[in-house]
């Protein structure tokens, strides 16, 4: 049954507010946080995409708190192109619709709840509040902004993935305990006056539990600081961390708590097997297109330890890979065969990366968490690396003896270097024998080994050897199946002969991608760290970063070179870079003269 979306005359616990229609599907995180909330004994409503004033009193003033998220996605990121041009539509939203949800939604939302609730406790959360928690450069205004407790005026801040923080603080509530008076709780981060903080946090300064960032002045003044800031959060956004992070910001300091610990098994089966409908609310007559992919997929992990620089996953998730059973995953593709619209392909099993499930060394095994100073995977593959892909198969080899399933697609991202460092080609052979649907998408991203060093990602002559062992495989066993790899343009330490280099590559194998992604500088990612300051914040030197639009136009048509649209801006770039070798009739020419 539907949780509340329409007024029904009582009064809720809870009131959550979201930029996205609802889908009551395990995808999208306010189906669980709603869902637990719900199974923890609390009464819960719905209040999607508000507008109006009157919108947002439809509920009324909850019992306990409201609840805030931008929806499944960062607004901006949703609103607007890495070029900075308004997107048309919304999957997120009924039909398919734009304008639905506001530019910096959760702030606009926590701000209308204060205007017409003084007194009303906000708790935040979801991707658009965890990665703005601290100062952080913004690429749409194009400068440093404030954590996002400040902008939104919101009373809590529970970051990363919020079942467990959320779990926390519902039993407090349970016991009696004033919601306005939890502010220890890990993952979770609060603002306060000096004079208001705890004793015992006091104590924990002192002692060099807590520990200072540098403040929200000094990374607007000086990008050096910034880096630094950057570097302690991320240093401690593991959960086996226990320091406390402290920024100030004017008169009020901004305290995270230590991370979440991640769930056990156990914890994250029961999140999947909450009693969600697996789809739109009925209240949506033209439906919400975002739930077609994902309806019939499994979520059988979450968390990275990929290390992908541009890449924020590991700031929200965890870089600590968690997985549910094999029984879990086998009761949720059980259920699909039932229903009336499934066609026995499921569509998806993975997560972030498919192909990661288990500990990536013996010291994770052992309970420790990832190291500081080095990445498992990355531009070079860590020597404790301990692939293994036996589990996973393993439970793809039981989804299809299920009666009623045809076929089982792994479609979320496939890792080609963990899966190469595997000596076992077993799981390498059935996955082109029975889990790709004519196409396999990866990402190499670049070919230049400067960029893919600021990337983290593997040097390219080992995709060229992945891409050589696929279509040996394919050929072998009879299948007519692609490769769709993804390029990233004017990454930071890209230039102008590096996105040539690329485009040059492409040509050779005959190649232009249908798709390719303009770098996006999204907060709290280490590439886009670089992008603001010019700093490698590994190193702290120097970077190239194009910031110049026509320069990232440059290196965007690159690599789509055969586009007529893009012809003048090809020639142009070749021309500035001194390759006009590349323009004319030749076999390795880009262009036409």
């Amino acid at each position: 049954m539907f949780l509340p979306i329409e007024p029904n005359g009582k009064s809720f616990d809870f009131v959550l507010v979201t930029g996205d229609a609802y889908v009551d599907h395990p995808s999208f995180g306010l189906a669980v946080i709603s869902r637990l909330i719900e199974a923890a004994g609390f009464s819960v409503a719905l209040l999607c995409q508000p507008q109006t004033d009157a919108d947002y009193k439809k509920f009324g003033r909850p019992n306990i708190a409201f609840m805030v998220s931008s929806g499944v996605i960062d607004s901006m990121v949703n609103n607007y192109t890495a070029a900075k041009r308004p997107r048309s539509g919304d999957v997120y939203s009924e039909g398919g619709a734009g304008g639905k949800r506001p530019d910096r939604a959760l702030t606009v939302y926590c701000k209308k709840l204060k205007q017409l609730y003084a007194d009303c406790y906000i708790v935040a959360g979801g991707i658009e509040a965890s990665l703005r928690r601290f100062a952080h450069y913004d690429y749409w205004k194009d400068e440093v902004m404030p954590s996002i407790i400040i902008d939104s005026q919101a009373d809590l801040i529970i970051y990363g993935m919020g079942e467990r923080p959320l779990n926390e603080i519902l039993t407090l509530v349970g016991r009696g305990i004033p919601i306005n008076g939890i502010k220890d709780v890990r993952g979770t981060l609060y603002a306060s006056a000096f004079d208001a903080l705890s004793a015992k946090l006091k104590q924990r300064i002192q002692s060099g539990e807590a520990v200072f960032c540098p403040t929200l002045d000094e990374v607007r003044a000086d990008k050096i600081k910034y880096v630094r800031a950057f570097n302690l959060q991320i240093k401690n956004n593991r959960p086996y961390s226990d320091k406390i992070i402290i920024q100030k910001h004017g008169g009020v300091y901004v305290v995270q708590n230590p991370p979440a610990y991640p769930l056990t098994r156990a914890e994250l089966d029961a999140v999947y097997e909450l009693p969600y409908e697996r789809t739109y609310h009925p209240v949506y007559k033209s439906g919400v297109p975002a739930i077609e992919e994902v309806k019939y997929s499994i979520t059988s992990v979450r968390g990275c330890f990929g290390g992908c620089n541009y890449c924020a996953l590991s700031y929200h998730q965890g870089a600590i890979v968690q997985k549910r059973s094999k029984e879990s995953i086998i009761r949720e593709a059980e259920s699909f065969v039932s229903q009336p619209d499934f066609k026995g392909y499921i569509n998806d099993v993975g997560g972030p990366t498919a192909n990661f499930r288990n500990p990536p060394c013996k010291k994770q095994e052992a309970g420790a968490g990832p190291c500081d100073n080095k990445s498992c995977l990355g531009y070079k593959a860590c020597d404790n690396l301990k692939p293994d892909h036996g589990e996973y198969l393993d439970i793809l080899k039981s989804l299809r003896k299920i009666e009623g399933i045809k076929k089982v697609f792994v479609r979320s991202g496939i890792r080609y270097d963990y899966l190469m460092s595997d000596r076992n080609d077993e799981f390498f052979n059935e996955l082109i024998k029975h889990h790709v649907s004519g196409q396999l998408k990866v990402a190499p991203e670049h070919c230049s080994s400067g960029v893919l060093k600021l990337m983290n990602k593997p040097d390219f002559r080992l995709y060229e050897e992945f891409r050589a062992k696929f279509y040996s495989k394919c050929k072998r066993f009879g299948k007519e199946q692609y490769l769709v790899p993804y390029f990233i343009s004017s990454h930071p330490g890209s230039t102008l002969k590096d996105a040539i280099e690329l485009a040059v590559y492409l040509k050779s194998i005959n190649s232009m991608p249908e798709q390719v992604q303009d770098f996006y500088p999204t907060p709290s990612t280490k590439s886009t760290t670089m992008f603001y300051t010019g700093i490698n914040p590994d190193t702290m030197e120097e970077v190239y970063v194009a910031r110049d639009p026509e320069d990232k136009k440059m290196q965007r048509a690159l690599l789509q070179y055969r586009k007529k649209e893009n012809y003048e801006t090809v020639k142009k770039a070749l021309t500035i870079a001194g390759r006009t070798d590349l323009i004319g009739e030749g076999k390795e020419c880009l262009i036409r003269g």
